[in-house]
């Protein structure tokens, strides 16, 4: 099943564009990934880029991907597809493509979609383990990470400033769960479910506010549908 995240940001197209195209900038806001180069440029050839992931202090799984194309539409749509691959052994991620989309909408807003699939590796367990773990979990980074860039382009609070307050709340409410338990041990499974039960604050992102389904309206582009096909 292709992954799927929408953010709906109050925000201006071309800044929207630039804090996402620009790998300083992406990989600023994006839990995926902790560097994102573009690689020298062949005249004549799409852009290509080395991304990487460190997963401990001395191991970073990277990776390399290719801008496939891009789109714009007379009505302010642009739709930008790219293909990834990752030839380190411990990546449960061999390839895949995806893109991403910036819908305007009427009153100013953007609707800022992405959808992307891959292929796992290791065999029959890769794929258990994808669907298990790995997948939901990419899912789940992604639609955190768009409502980060959210806040950033709405609110000015900066990807860093984000994470610590992403951070103190977790910190916080772990810490009201101890305290129930130490002193009203009848009190520990409410305290459970108001920790994950209760919204973020408004300066924490929460992927609990993308879309992570489809709507029925929505297709992918057919640019991505090609790449998958030639994949």
């Amino acid at each position: 099943m292709s992954l799927y995240v929408e953010a709906r940001i109050e925000a201006d197209l071309e800044e929207l564009w630039a804090r996402t195209q620009d790998p300083s900038r992406h990989q600023r806001w994006d839990l995926r990934f902790t560097e994102i180069d573009y690689l020298p440029q062949v005249p004549g050839e799409p852009q290509r880029f080395r991304y990487g992931t460190r997963v401990l202090p001395f191991l970073t799984i990277a990776g390399t991907g290719i801008s496939a194309g891009e789109k714009r539409r007379a009505d302010g749509t642009r739709t930008s597809a790219l293909r990834f691959a990752s030839p380190h052994p411990l990546s449960l991620l061999q390839e895949g493509s995806g893109y991403w989309r910036y819908v305007p909408t009427p009153d100013g807003g953007i609707r800022f979609v992405t959808g992307y699939d891959y292929r796992p590796r290791w065999g029959r367990f890769g794929a258990l383990a994808d669907r298990l773990l790995f997948r939901p979990l990419m899912g789940w980074a992604t639609a955190w990470s768009f409502d980060r860039l959210r806040l950033w382009l709405e609110r000015g609070i900066t990807p860093e400033r984000q994470l610590l307050h992403g951070l103190a709340e977790v910190a916080f409410r772990v810490g009201c769960v101890i305290a129930a338990f130490l002193t009203a041990p009848m009190l520990t499974l409410a305290a459970v479910a108001l920790a994950f039960l209760l919204p973020p604050l408004p300066t924490t992102p929460a992927a609990r506010r993308c879309l992570r389904t489809p709507p029925a309206r929505a297709r992918a582009p057919r640019l991505l549908t090609t790449l998958q096909e030639q994949s």
